[in-house]
């Protein structure tokens, strides 16, 4: 029982300070659970520049969900998905949210499978959390659209302030041309209330999103250049994206070359191509090609670095092949 109320004294001390504004640089707040402490290094400040999507005010940085579902992308490396499952426990993760928020992460993005939201409540109602959820329902779309619309309004009832379509539907309803599917989706969430977007690995369907005039809000599109060691070859290039050898962005300067005539706002993901891209690489490749905000899939230990990092690039941006749209 001490352990408990200990962890959260803990999150309530860490959202305190997130809540409270700038923190001092290099100050610590110290956790009652195994010496663990939060600390904003010199550069990060506790806070992080905003975009807006729709009413929502929205950090260049968002916190990735892949790692918090335990779902890894570690190619044929199995044994790393059951570790970061037995890492990255409830209050863990809980942890790993409050520390994004402490270093002015205000947004994650996340599916959801069974269980996850019912833990992204219990962050908010025992630790006072205020990270904003963006989620993409993992219903199938089907003609009469009931089983997706339930759990569109499901997830908005629970919590959910934005909704996009998740890129594993998207993907193939775009390459088959059933951009009714992807209009209804779109508009679903619209009707809730909410931004409403669409995720996708597969370019074509930001081209057919936009000249079927799709009313998104927003996408959500992979986006990593191809200079890491496992990077595929040319002939391995098969499809939108593929697990091994790895990439999730098969195009990245044609799709460069698509957004640039896009206006609405772009939350590029898998931009470090799964841990293969360092941060500093990969976020000034992104935000220097035009992406409006980033996802970063984060252990609680790579937060400070990868928020200083972040905050640290956009600072030092010169040249990008967008205007902001976000």
């Amino acid at each position: 029982m001490s352990s408990q109320v200990n962890r959260r004294s803990f999150m309530k001390q860490s959202l305190a300070a997130s809540a409270g504004g700038v923190l001092a640089a290099g100050s610590t707040h110290a956790a009652a659970t195994g010496g663990l402490s939060i600390k904003v290094e010199p550069g990060s400040k506790g806070t992080m520049p905003m975009g807006k999507i729709g009413n929502m005010q929205v950090s260049r940085m968002l916190l990735g969900g892949n790692l918090l579902t335990h779902y890894t992308h570690s190619r044929d490396l199995k044994y790393v998905y059951n570790l970061c499952a037995h890492y990255n426990t409830e209050d863990k993760i809980h942890e790993t949210m409050a520390l994004a928020e402490a270093h002015g992460i205000n947004t994650l993005s996340i599916h959801n499978p069974p269980g996850i939201i019912s833990m992204l409540k219990r962050y908010r109602q025992r630790y006072g959390g205020k990270i904003q959820w963006i989620v993409c329902p993992i219903a199938e779309l089907t003609d009469d659209m009931k089983a997706y619309a339930d759990m569109a309004k499901e997830l908005v009832d629970e919590g959910t302030e934005a909704l996009y379509l998740w890129g594993v539907r998207s993907d193939p309803l775009c390459a088959q041309g059933k951009m009714d599917l992807v209009r209804k989706a779109v508009e679903i969430g619209k009707d809730l209330g909410v931004p409403s977007g669409v995720g996708c690995h597969d370019l074509n369907a930001i081209v057919q999103c936009e000249k079927h005039k799709i009313p998104a809000d927003f996408y959500i599109k992979t986006f990593h250049h191809h200079n890491y060691p496992s990077a595929p070859k040319p002939n391995e290039l098969k499809g939108a994206y593929n697990e091994v050898p790895g990439y999730w962005c098969r195009d990245p300067q044609e799709t460069v070359e698509v957004m640039k005539n896009v206006t609405k706002p772009w939350i590029a993901f898998k931009v470090m191509a799964a841990g293969a891209i360092p941060p500093a690489d990969a976020f000034k490749y992104v935000f220097e090609n035009g992406a409006d905000h980033t996802l970063a899939g984060m252990f609680d230990f790579e937060i400070a670095e990868d928020t200083k990092i972040l905050n640290e690039t956009l600072s030092n941006l010169k040249n990008r092949a967008r205007p902001w749209r976000s």
